[in-house]
């Protein structure tokens, strides 16, 4: 499928992609994206498209001495969650990459846990005059390439493939590198029923999805407080949130499924994306894209074609969709954040790096 999916994309956009603020009727006002720059292992491509009315995916590029460091954050039931770990959780980073004198999975880990605990302890500071904040969370995805190394930490389904050439296939493979924790898989609902094996509705098939508590899809989250702790799972919490059956461990978990990876010559480029793109996009087709189109535009490019998928299942014109508010818009498809980091191997084995720095909020 991918072949034919690459001769649509360059019939969809018909042109090279220069500028993301191009004048006529082909501009979506609600794509923002930064067609490419330089990070400290190579190039990247950035861009994030809205759906809903405020847009509760937050992203972020980081790169100077340290390395290149992205996020993705997937937000639900409102944007605050998300924007406090773009605002938050490089930080930590920062802060344990000194203490424990370098880079590690374990400074991913403790950087998850205290963005994390912030968040809850923002919500018990904010629970009398606002107990929704309770019902917010975020998915989390990062990325952190220094001295050679790829370190990937992640919750709920976001995702980050890997492109690498194949001297075998002649082609370039496509290496997804973070499971989803996302009640659609059964080995996640397998995990749930262990983890609580007292309670038989810990997941529920719900509107022909498998939802955990039959609220909520993603198994691990930062913040969803009221499926964490049950100070939050009352009032003034309203009722059509609060979880009827007492618990006494947490429902989600904010525990994140970490990699590193040691880059190889044979890799390209990694895909960092919310799951808005894999819900119209496979891997493959995706890394696909990439391998075959210029590097400037490839993360709009990848996120035009998703809204071209999107546009076809609802039998529409993709001129058609583009001209959807927000909020409306979130019926033909969700927010999406792309990020793609192109590796130069001259670069990634360094320890550390001399050019500018960069510090990148998606749309802004």
């Amino acid at each position: 499928m991918a072949g034919p999916l690459i001769r649509m994309v360059g019939t969809w956009c018909g042109r090279p992609i220069d500028s993301c603020f191009d004048s006529g009727g082909d501009k979506d006002g609600l794509l923002w994206c930064r067609n490419i720059g330089r990070h400290a292992a190579g190039e990247f491509s950035m861009a994030v498209v809205q759906a809903n009315s405020l847009l509760e995916d937050a992203s972020q590029i980081e790169s100077g001495t340290h390395g290149t460091f992205v996020g993705v954050y997937d937000g639900h039931g409102g944007p605050e969650a998300a924007r406090y770990v773009a605002d938050n959780l490089f930080l930590w980073v920062k802060r344990f990459i000194v203490e424990d004198e370098g880079m590690s999975l374990d400074v991913l880990r403790k950087a998850f846990s205290a963005t994390e605990d912030g968040f809850l302890s923002l919500v018990k500071k904010n629970w009398s005059n606002m107990p929704l904040l309770a019902t917010v969370g975020s998915c989390c995805l990062t990325g952190f390439i220094c001295g050679g190394m790829l370190y990937v930490a992640n919750l709920g389904d976001s995702r980050a493939v890997l492109g690498r050439f194949s001297m075998h296939e002649r082609d370039v493979m496509a290496v997804q590198l973070t499971p989803e924790h996302n009640a659609c898989h059964e080995s996640v609902r397998q995990d749930l029923r262990l983890l609580h094996p007292d309670d038989p509705k810990i997941v529920v098939l719900k509107n022909r999805a498998w939802r955990v508590k039959g609220i909520i899809q993603v198994s691990r989250s930062i913040g969803d407080a009221y499926l964490k702790k049950a100070e939050f799972n009352r009032e003034p919490l309203i009722g059509k949130f609060r979880v009827y059956e007492s618990f006494s461990k947490p429902i989600l978990s904010a525990d994140p499924s970490v990699v590193a990876h040691k880059i190889c010559p044979q890799d390209q480029f990694v895909i960092f994306a919310s799951d808005g793109l894999w819900e119209h996009i496979t891997n493959k087709e995706a890394v696909d894209i990439v391998q075959n189109f210029p590097h400037t535009g490839i993360a709009r490019r990848l996120i035009e074609t998703a809204l071209q998928m999107a546009a076809r299942k609802r039998e529409m014109r993709y001129s058609d969709l583009k001209k959807i508010e927000r909020g409306i818009r979130r019926h033909f498809h969700d927010d999406i954040t792309v990020i793609v980091l192109f590796l130069d191997h001259s670069l990634t084995s360094k320890c550390s790096y001399s050019g500018p720095s960069l510090s990148l909020r998606g749309a802004k």
